[in-house]
């Protein structure tokens, strides 16, 4: 959620007038983030997030505001697309497509306790259920295909261990099959910076942008590794066996699921590496933003490599 792209005060009320919010009050950049540029617009009739699109193709933007618009009327707790006067939700400003969401009240937890872990396995599990009524697909951009190219081109910037490692770990991976796991839409990034937890300590989602089609356990596991680490970049017991129980008790997992967790746990690791690589080495020029420690993901997937079993086999 950095500032790619600068917006006026001017350039805002010309948008708003396509919308029935109100006049502009406030406009405010948002540094967290590295995908897309976004800002706290507040006008008379309540507080919002703007946000532009600076990477995702046009084309696909259609499935992630519908999907933040089907969730929503699914009782999710997330932004909701502000529809156009002239209908639709997506506008443009600044040359660049643009949405208006709802902006949920409330603030990170950095160091989640194991409740609140319980809790997010649930609203995971009913993103995953609400997302099997939603009509839409896309495929995940970040998925094989992007692992192995993005290895090529990450080589000359890591050293030799590390790109050993990489291919080592997309080699590991392509030996697996995923299509036999149940699949839907994920939201693809639940870290901890992406739920807000209110006053009352319930938690909503922001951030739906790396969403996509992919297996459901792929989601969880993104989830633990950001959720559940330690200082050590390991799992913490407590709060998986929370985060999986909250989940689980929704959406309980397949034997086939368990027992594919130490590959997920490795695949969700090195996407997240391969990932942060890719923001420290190739930036994009903004204003504001603020890198990520790919370090810390490289350490996770070592763990897991060594560590990581099944779930049965863990005690779960």
């Amino acid at each position: 959620m950095s500032v790619f792209t600068p917006v006026s005060s001017d350039e805002a009320r010309a948008l708003l007038a396509h919308y029935t919010l109100g006049e502009l009050e406030s406009l405010e950049g948002i540094a967290q983030g590295i995908e897309n540029t976004n800002y706290f617009l507040g006008t008379t009739t309540g507080q919002y997030v703007l946000t532009l699109f600076e990477k995702i193709p046009r084309e696909d933007l259609p499935f992630y505001v519908g999907l933040m618009h089907h969730l929503a009327e699914h009782d999710i707790r997330c932004p909701a697309p502000m529809a156009l006067q002239e209908g639709g939700f997506l506008a443009e400003v600044a040359g660049k497509p643009a949405v208006i969401v709802t902006r949920l009240p409330g603030v990170p937890h950095l160091s989640p306790t194991p409740e609140q872990c319980r809790k997010v396995g649930r609203i995971l599990a009913d993103i995953h259920e609400a997302g099997l009524e939603y009509d839409a697909g896309l495929a995940n951009w970040r998925g094989q295909d992007w692992r192995e190219g993005f290895a090529q081109r990450v080589r000359t910037k890591v050293t030799a261990g590390e790109a050993a490692l990489i291919d080592s770990e997309n080699r590991y991976q392509a030996m697996h099959d995923d299509t036999v796991l149940p699949k839907g839409v994920i939201h693809g990034d639940l870290f901890r910076d992406n739920v807000l937890w209110d006053e009352e300590g319930e938690g909503g989602v922001i951030d739906f942008y790396f969403a996509c089609d992919d297996a459901l356990l792929y989601d969880v596991a993104i989830t633990a590794n950001d959720w559940c680490t330690d200082s050590l970049a390991a799992l913490d017991p407590e709060r998986t066996e929370a985060l999986l129980e909250g989940y689980d008790a929704h959406r309980p997992l397949t034997d086939l699921e368990r027992s594919l967790w130490p590959v997920m746990l490795r695949r969700a690791a090195l996407r997240t590496w391969l990932g942060r690589l890719e923001y420290n080495h190739f930036p994009k020029a903004s204003e504001m933003t603020i890198p990520k420690d790919h370090g810390f993901s490289r350490r996770l997937l070592e763990h897991h490599i060594v560590h990581a079993r099944p779930l049965d086999a863990a005690g779960d």
